[in-house]
This record gives C-alpha cells, structure tokens and sequence, in this order.
C-alpha cells in the first residue's frame, strides 16, 4: 500500500497561529482552521473564516437572500434563454462561489450535482466543468475545493481529479472506513458530519441527549482524525454538519471545522476559555489499502453510515430541485442527470 504521508496538502498557510485570547472564536482560529458553512456574505464579513463552503441546500438558501437577488434574476433569465437548468445552475453556484472567494482568503468548497453520486466519469466531467467556469471567470482552480459524495464512485472520481490538481472535499463521510478510502484515494480534505450522526444515534435509541464526552458525531471526528494522524494520512479532516457549539468547542484542535454563522456567533459572544482537543501528531502506522468489497460492506454493516450517506445524498438532490423550481418559477423539475462536456482545464 502507499501510504499518502505527503506535505503536499499542509502548507504553512494551513496552520492557524497559535495563541489563546479574546472569544472563544478567537480561541478557536488559533487552534483549527475555521470555516464558514454558508453562502452568505454578510455573515462571511462578520465572523472573517479562513474558508467557506457550500452545498445544493446552502446555494439555494444564499440564492434568496437580498445580496443574491440581482444574479437570481439574470439566472433566470437564462433559464427563458433556453439554456439547460442543470447549466444554470452550475454556473449560480460557480457565480457565487466566485463572490466568496473575492471574501475569504482561503479556500470555497463547490458541490458537483447529487444525482452524479454514483457516476464516475460524469462525476469527472462536471468537476472539471465546474473548473473550467472558475477559471473562465479569473478564479484560480488553487482556490477552489470541488465537493462529492464519498461514494465509492465520488472517492474514485477524486483521485484521477487530484492527480489533475484539482483538490477535493469528499463530503458525507459518516465512517471510518469510508474516511480511510478517501485518505487513500489521496483526497485533499474530507467532512465528516458530526450532527447527523448524532441525529441517527438520537433517533435509533430514544437518547434525548448526549454529555458532550460521549457524543456519536464527536467521538466519531476523533476517532478518524486519531487514526489519520497515527497512519501518517496527510488527507486533512473538517468536522462539518454542528448541531450546537459545545460539539464546536469539542473538536477544538481539529484540522478545520466548517460552522454555521449562528454557532460562529455564538462562539464569538462566549469569553470563557476554550482548550485544546485534538493535538495533530503525526505517526508512521501501515495498513492495507481498503478495497472496494470492503468500503461497500463497511457501509452495510454500519447501519447509521449506509443511512446518512443516501439520505444525505437524496437530501442535496431535493434541494437541488427546489434550486430549479425557483428558478424557473415554480414549474417541477425533472431532468435527469447528464454528464456536462468538458470545456476546459
């Protein structure tokens, strides 16, 4: 197996500058990268993240907020022009996507379409569409993380892209194995989602809470972030999907955290002290590269990973479509998923 024990993906731009004072947002950057999970401007400006990433439910929620209105109109319009719904909206995302990296001075995450979860190629061919509409509008592919589905087809789809040195995010990680196929496929970054598999294991046992040291999603971040770290994987690991700041505040030490503006605001009103969680030292265990039998019984084993992945995926294609309705007025959308030629890069 070759490990990937690269510093390919850790510059020294990825490192947050050590120091303790002020909120415990503050707190906070200096010990992970933070990340905002939202489209929103206004927000972005406030809380000032490294990062910001969005997904189909965050795009559509950011298409209607006032800032957004004078480029929902012209999408529309491009909608009466005739041009495709899935064109259009590839290039509302990427027009927003461009507003945000003129915001943050690291990286935007872009989510190819939901319903190319389990298509490969036409994974690759959206990814590099979706690229190629970056550059074509002066952003650099450097600045740019494009999103999939950690399916296995996603995490195949990600490795031929990152020998194309378009970095990735495989999101809807809810699994161990499932993260270490992304480590091994050479991925930039993976999300795994600490809400919803603390919503699973709520909903599957009747526990109304959990105490923060026992809490599914929490222990589930540190689990794989630990095992990263102990295998030398350079692939780097953004807790995502938070459900309060005391899951935030949890993780505190993990590569990156991606938070939504309500909990950035929460953290940033709190002065108390915010200790680190998670320390990134790195080992040199060995494994054997997961196979493809593998990941997928992985997925059937563990009940709450297999759910979360297809609800997660069915969830973005659902807001996809509302993202199509409104931009064509109301009318249902049904278009089924094809592969977008390549254009460029």
């Amino acid at each position: 197996m070759t490990q990937n024990q690269t510093t390919q993906h850790q510059t020294t731009q990825d490192q947050p500058t050590p120091g303790q004072s002020g909120s415990k947002l503050d707190q906070l950057k200096a010990l992970s990268i933070v990340v905002a999970d939202t489209g929103d401007i206004d927000a972005i400006k406030k809380y000032q993240p490294r990062d910001c990433t969005t997904n189909p439910s965050l795009i559509l929620k950011a298409a209607q907020l006032p800032g957004y209105q004078a480029l929902l109109t012209e999408a529309k319009g491009w909608v009466k022009g005739g041009q495709s719904l899935d064109s259009v909206i590839d290039q509302l995302t990427v027009r927003i996507g461009t507003e945000l990296t003129k915001i943050v001075p690291g990286d935007v995450s872009t989510e190819v379409d939901a319903r190319l979860a389990f298509n490969k190629d036409a994974s690759l061919a959206r990814a590099r569409h979706l690229i190629a509409l970056y550059e074509g509008a002066g952003v650099n592919r450097s600045r740019i993380l494009i999103k999939l589905a950690a399916t296995w087809e996603g995490i195949q789809a990600a490795a031929v892209l990152e020998q194309e040195g378009i970095r990735c995010n495989l999101t809807l990680v809810f699994g161990l194995e499932q993260a270490i196929a992304c480590a091994q496929s050479g991925a930039f970054l993976i999300s795994p989602f600490v809400g919803r598999i603390t919503d699973w294991y709520k909903k599957s046992t009747g526990t109304a809470d959990y105490p923060i040291d026992q809490d599914p999603g929490v222990q589930s971040v540190k689990t794989i972030y630990a095992h990263f770290k102990a295998h030398g994987y350079a692939t780097v690991v953004m807790g995502a999907s938070f459900r309060s700041a005391a899951q935030v505040e949890a993780l505190a030490g993990c590569d990156r955290l991606t938070v939504s503006p309500q909990l950035l605001g929460e953290l940033g009103a709190d002065q108390g002290n915010l200790p680190r969680q998670l320390t990134p030292e790195m080992g040199h265990q060995t494994e054997p590269k997961l196979s493809e039998a593998d990941y997928r019984w992985s997925l059937t084993e563990n009940a709450m990973a297999g759910e979360k992945l297809q609800e997660g995926i069915r969830m973005f294609h659902l807001d996809t479509q509302k993202l199509g309705e409104l931009l064509t007025g109301g009318v249902p959308v049904a278009e089924a998923p094809k592969p977008v030629a390549q254009t460029g890069a």
